[in-house]
């Protein structure tokens, strides 16, 4: 099968330019320029931009187990119809969730035959099964999931100082990468508790310090091991000197954060409106700032947060506990797949940020974390996953193909539509085209 796709605008990792898109097989055979087609290209419209298809490497699929929550065959759609061609599932939430071999292959055989997208699979990392990580890593998850503090699901206990350096050890022996859900128990117990349907309430019960003390844990402990680490959903601005000196010094961190921390601000969170909780929580107009800033700055060129995905959590609308709006019962999660290109899009173009930046942040540095060689970018020997973007067009959130309605994007207009996608060379419409993934690999 070959398809060609032409654009007068085309995100190619060495800029944006016209060319032409040819690929074979599924894969991208040569970038020539927008004149040099065969008969029978595809031609964008002139307010379209070719993007290379977006990675998201934080993804809570649920399935099997938590199914009512979400699953594969609604998380990929939804992934489809938001320029996302690849996303790579937590390891918790689902039941069992995947902390042994076993269960890796469990979600596997749930996962084949219903995925709209490619799918990969982080391992997890909890007390006592340093002895899976290797066979774990060996059928090809991308790395491993840890937490820091209770997980808020008992299948997926959090790991101690001890447990982090046994992990972290571990890991260190085969190279393997160690994500974590960086917020400190012992900082949280101490705050006053969420106190109903306020938001500021719920927001001081889980401050700033929480984040900042949990990451210097895992800073010293990644240092201490020569192991490579990564702090997922960073929400705590204030955290930025502190990872910034650690990459200076040489520990081999990187960072994300996620189209929620960069579109929302604590001010503007209505009380009792329980869509908006996730952990840690949606912060001041402040840390939101200083997040966009350090996607862009760095020291010798390299910015602080490496990457943007968007921790989709989804749950039923009965945990989010909208007919009390109590942020002390309701599960903490957003719901945000398939918008997460148009959020961050939206947020990006009004700080006068381009899409080349853009598909850094969501498509080349995911890739390269999830060790996904065939993704990330539009170049010969990728995968052909390509997106026709129309970054001026605006619209208004309303139905999205995740299984449960509740986000607090309902109702929000954004900027940036995706007209169609490509997975592989095929038009990626929903239905089964996808692939399960390992680490390294097709």
């Amino acid at each position: 099968m070959t398809l060609v796709v032409r654009a007068r605008r085309v995100v190619l990792p060495d800029g944006e330019r016209a060319a032409a898109v040819h690929t074979a097989d599924g894969v991208v055979t040569a970038v020539t320029g927008f004149d040099d087609v065969p008969a029978g290209a595809v031609t964008l419209a002139d307010d379209e931009v070719l993007l290379p298809g977006l990675v998201d490497s934080h993804v809570h699929v649920n399935e099997p187990g938590r199914t009512a929550w979400e699953g594969f065959a609604t998380a990929t759609r939804a992934a489809a119809a938001g320029g996302i061609t690849t996303i790579v599932d937590m390891p918790l939430n689902s039941v069992p969730a995947t902390t042994t071999l076993e269960a890796l292959q469990v979600k596997r055989a749930v996962a084949a035959g219903q995925v709209a997208v490619d799918v990969a699979f982080w391992g997890g990392a909890v007390p006592g099964n340093a002895g899976e990580l290797w066979a774990m890593h060996e059928a090809g998850v991308v790395g491993f999931k840890c937490f820091l503090l209770d997980s808020g699901v008992p299948e997926f206990p959090p790991l101690d100082d001890a447990g982090l350096r046994t992990a972290l050890t571990e890991l260190a022996s085969f190279d393997a990468l160690l994500v974590a859900h960086a917020e400190d128990e012992a900082v949280i117990e101490a705050a006053p508790g969420p106190g109903g349907a306020s938001y500021a309430a719920f927001l001081a019960s889980r401050p700033p310090a929480a984040e900042e003390t949990a990451i210097g844990r895992l800073v010293a402990a990644t240092r201490d091991t020569g192991a490579r680490s990564h702090v997922v959903h960073l929400a705590d601005g204030e955290a930025l000197p502190l990872l910034r000196a650690a990459r200076a010094g040489g520990v081999r961190i990187t960072v994300e954060t996620c189209p929620h921390y960069l579109t929302f601000a604590a001010e503007d969170v209505p009380d009792g409106d329980t869509a908006f909780k996730c952990c840690p929580p949606i912060r001041e107009a402040a840390h939101r700032e200083a997040l966009w800033a350090a996607l862009e700055a760095g020291d010798g060129g390299r910015p602080v947060i490496d990457m943007v995905v968007s921790d989709h959590s989804p749950c039923t609308p009965e945990l989010k506990r909208l007919d009390v709006g109590d942020f002390g019962l309701a599960w903490g999660g957003i719901a945000g797949l398939q918008v997460a290109l148009p959020a961050v899009w939206t947020g990006a173009r009004a700080r006068g940020i381009g899409l080349v930046d853009l598909t850094r942040w969501m498509s080349a540095a995911p890739a390269r974390l999830a060790g996904l060689p065939g993704k990330g970018a539009i170049a010969v020997g990728k995968d052909a996953d390509l997106v026709a973007f129309a970054p001026d067009e605006r619209f208004t959130v309303g139905r999205l193909e995740h299984r449960n309605p509740v986000t607090p994007y309902a109702g929000r207009e954004l900027t940036g539509v995706v007209r169609r996608t490509w997975l592989g060379g095929r038009e990626a419409d929903g239905s089964p085209l996808g692939r399960l993934l390992r680490r390294g690999g097709r």
